[in-house]
């Protein structure tokens, strides 16, 4: 899942930067004239001075009138409303994309923020349509679906329902909409961009944040301490303005939330995701209650592995001492995870083809570029467009396969048009952890040296760790956090006390942490760009894992099954979708199936010393 507040689809925020270092060489860099030539193309002003035409005049026609409409015309109504949507969406996607590119191009922020600024001013002629849309009753509504024409955009108009009782009144929900350019967006460029200027210090290097935190996996334990070290000590120096940041965001959403009557902080996120409360407090109770047999298991026997009484953060993501992590090159990635695609399905591997053979993917190392990586579905009448940055090592290649996974998944639910293509971002992280398990099982099947196969399991786990648990403890601390900055502002030094109770209660004894690391909550995007988004990356892993032993079961047409359920975009719910293969994620058990799996790799690895 790795939305940086992006536009509406299948988008993945960057996965917290725990990569690790080496560069790779000849590696591609995108090109975004699929979307437009150039920043100052003539077809960007075209797009928008459009745009701002359509939507006054979709205004003058429909305002105040959609409850009189036969269910044919709102069906048009819809249509067109979609279209001027999309136009504005390729807008903001290519202003995204530069940015993300460089973000300390003052050139490209100044565009960014430009476009930013216009679409939301266009778009303020669209808010009253879902709004009037909301006010209908059921009966009337139903009566307009009835109608063949109008009927196709049922599953949307469910989804835009489930926020009926937190809608408030067309005047406030249009000041919400206008002040967001200088309000929360705002921000959240503030942070990228302070991101992207630091510099950390590291044994005589300045390096950016990213590179920094790559030497966290460092083979040499001196290099990861002085890496850790210097990491805290330049977050230190700008923690004023990153708790800043996060209490003032923190206090908007809590505002915001009060207006509109969401019982707790993350009662939004989960909306928008269709997952009821009940169920991520399923889920999350499940993997805290699992801290014991998974995450503090391993890292007593990684403490083990590595000759240390205890474990310092920065020893996290190191390197086993038998792990060469050979540098794996460009082309041999791009085989090792098409083969995998390949043989569980030809026409996903054909797919994902295609961000190879055409410039959709940039994997280039460059200061200013975005951490993580994710995957950018764009608009529907274009295509994905995927970011990562590659260093050559094993857990690279899986971030390529996760990634490509995102984007096939784009293309797929594309034909479901802008509207409803869009997956919550709980079935988002489907098609990237299962193509994340596909390469995994490919390449540990293919290697036949014991000692191998063993660091390749141990990889597995810690990343599913970083992605179950560490993700959790997460969705923990924002909890923990929204709810005491309701009783006023939290002091940087309080936000750190936090992140160490948390950070030891999912980590376990095996770590001794250090005062610096009560500092690295401040690196973390998700926090900024998408709160309580990141409970949906253990929600993705514990449903791949159930649903890929129902693949290894033999489960009948498996695989058609699989693509359909990709293909349907955000049509149907978690329920429906998971129906087929004899799944339902509100079942509490469901989520002790996915967690199992863990536990039964950390077993092997006991038993295999």
């Amino acid at each position: 899942m790795r939305n940086n507040g992006f536009s509406p689809g299948l988008s993945g925020l960057p996965r917290a930067p725990d990569a690790a270092g080496g560069a790779g060489a000849g590696l591609p860099s995108w090109d975004l004239t699929d979307l437009y030539p150039s920043l100052d193309s003539p077809a960007v002003e075209g797009d928008l001075a459009s745009a701002d035409a359509a939507a006054k005049a979709f205004a003058a026609a429909y305002a105040g009138k959609l409850a009189g409409l036969p269910g044919a015309e709102l069906a048009r109504a819809i249509a067109e409303y979609e279209r001027i949507e999309e136009v504005l969406g390729r807008l903001m996607s290519y202003a995204q994309l530069q940015f993300s590119a460089d973000s300390t191009d003052a050139k490209l922020g100044q565009f960014y923020q430009t476009v930013n600024e216009r679409v939301t001013a266009i778009s303020s002629h669209l808010i009253f349509f879902t709004l009037e849309l909301n006010r209908l009753d059921d009966a009337t509504l139903e009566q307009k679906l009835a109608d063949p024409a109008c009927a196709r955009w049922r599953p949307w108009q469910r989804d835009l329902r489930v926020f009926r009782p937190h809608q408030l009144s067309d005047e406030l929900e249009k000041l919400l909409h206008e002040k967001e350019v200088t309000g929360r967006s705002a921000w959240s460029r503030l942070f990228d961009e302070t991101i992207a200027g630091m510099r950390v210090p590291v044994n005589g290097e300045q390096l950016t944040v990213t590179d920094a935190l790559n030497k966290l996996s460092d083979r040499d334990r001196a290099v990861r301490e002085a890496a850790g070290r210097a990491i805290g000590e330049a977050f230190a120096a700008n923690i004023r303005l990153f708790a800043l940041t996060t209490n003032t965001l923190a206090k908007d959403k809590e505002i915001i939330d009060t207006w509109r009557h969401y019982p707790r902080p993350g009662s939004y996120r989960n909306r928008s995701n269709m997952v009821e409360d009940e169920v991520v407090d399923a889920l999350v109770s499940a993997v805290s209650a699992s801290y014991p047999r998974l995450s503090h298991r391993y890292y007593q026997l990684k403490a083990k592995w590595l000759g240390l009484p205890k474990l310092q953060h920065w020893d996290r993501n190191a390197p086993l001492p038998d792990d060469d992590d050979r540098q794996i090159d460009w082309p041999d990635a791009q085989s090792r995870v098409l083969s995998a695609y390949g043989a569980f399905s030809p026409e996903l591997a054909g797919i994902g083809s295609r961000f190879f053979e055409r410039p959709w993917i940039d994997a280039t190392l460059r200061p200013g570029k975005a951490g993580g990586a994710f995957a950018h579905p764009t608009v529907p009448s274009a295509h994905p467009y995927i970011l990562l940055n590659y260093h050559g090592r094993t857990r690279d290649v899986m971030t390529l396969a996760h990634e490509l996974g995102h984007g096939v998944h784009q293309v797929l639910a594309g034909a479901q048009g802008y509207l409803m293509s869009g997956t919550p971002l709980t079935l988002a992280e489907t098609a990237s952890v299962f193509g994340e398990m596909l390469t995994f099982r490919a390449l540990l099947d293919a290697e036949t040296d014991p000692a191998r196969r063993r660091i390749m399991l141990a990889a597995k786990v810690e990343d599913m760790l970083n992605t179950v648990i560490r993700q959790t403890a997460f969705y923990q601390f924002e909890t923990r956090l929204h709810d005491e900055r309701r009783g006023g502002e939290l002091v940087p030094d309080r936000i750190g006390e936090i992140w160490m109770e948390i950070q030891t209660e999912s980590l376990g004894p095996a770590f001794e942490f250090t005062p610096d690391y009560k500092v690295f909550w401040s690196y973390i995007p998700h926090f900024i760009h998408s709160p309580f988004y990141v409970y949906a990356y253990a929600f993705g892993d514990c449903l791949v894992n159930a649903l890929y032993s129902v693949f290894q079961s033999g489960h009948p047409g498996f695989q058609a099954k699989y693509l359909d359920m990709l293909r349907a975009g955000g049509t149907k719910r978690h329920k429906e979708l998971l129906a087929p293969f004899g799944l339902d994620a509100s079942d509490p058990a469901f989520w002790q199936k996915g967690l199992d799996v863990i536990a039964g790799f950390i077993d092997e690895l006991e038993h295999t010393g």
